[in-house]
């Protein structure tokens, strides 16, 4: 059961909050979070500006869990894994396009690593044992995937999967994919902020917030109240 876009939109116009069906299946994960260790490889923490996308079910809670770390300057929603002309709402939502909903996040790595990144996007952004899903959301379109944007990003998450999988603290395998040279393209202007702009939509109040309080207890050292909003910093590069 996917979310309808007719729906989406209505939504963010109007800020009203619609019974959705999204609630028919729990997500225990979106509620708990899991404490994980940090990656034993990691890069260096050198001062400047890095990017990374990652995929892990609807954009809508991954951007605001991203846009809450410190050291992140902006976190857009978007498209990645398929072609620019197919980079649409309406068409990724029929599962045949080959992106999935994504997260470009800019960050600084003097302030937060891409391992610590990796390390909130395996522990409270999404489910990596979720094949094809996110609690409610189903499809290929909603994947867990990393789309590095450099080979060391390429190396450190598959060192990080493996560490993650051997160390057996998911109740499942991760299946979360690595797809490398694929392009990113931004979401529609009423996907960005939603999270921020929606507190009270019933899909953000019972999939989305309890990340952000997960990113709070399991990362009190990372997280800023304050998102960083697309709306304030513009989509960037």
């Amino acid at each position: 059961m996917t979310r309808s876009a007719t729906l989406i939109k209505f939504a963010a116009a109007t800020n009203l909050a619609v019974a959705a069906l999204s609630f028919s299946v729990p997500n225990a994960f979106a509620q708990e979070g899991l404490a994980i260790p940090a990656p034993a490889l990691d890069e260096a923490a050198t001062s400047g500006k890095e990017t990374a996308v990652f995929a892990g079910g609807c954009f809508w809670g991954v951007q605001g869990v991203f846009q809450r770390v410190e050291g992140v300057s902006n976190a857009v929603s978007g498209y990645a894994g398929g072609a620019k002309d197919t980079a649409h709402y309406e068409m990724v939502g029929n599962g045949n396009t080959g992106h999935a909903e994504a997260v470009r996040v800019t960050f600084d790595p003097a302030s937060v690593t891409y391992g610590k990144l990796l390390q909130i996007y395996f522990s409270v952004a999404h489910d990596p044992t979720e094949l094809n899903r996110q609690g409610p959301d189903i499809g290929p379109q909603y994947r867990s995937t990393v789309f590095p944007t450099s080979e060391e990003q390429a190396r450190i998450t598959k060192a990080y999967i493996d560490q993650l999988n051997k160390a057996g603290l998911y109740e499942a395998a991760i299946v979360t994919t690595i797809e490398t040279k694929k392009a990113f393209y931004p979401a529609e202007d009423y996907h960005q902020d939603f999270l921020t702009n929606n507190p009270t939509y019933p899909y953000i109040v019972y999939n989305d917030m309890p990340k952000i309080e997960n990113l709070k207890r399991l990362f009190p050292a990372s997280f800023k109240a304050k998102p960083v909003l697309v709306a304030k910093v513009g989509l960037g590069e």
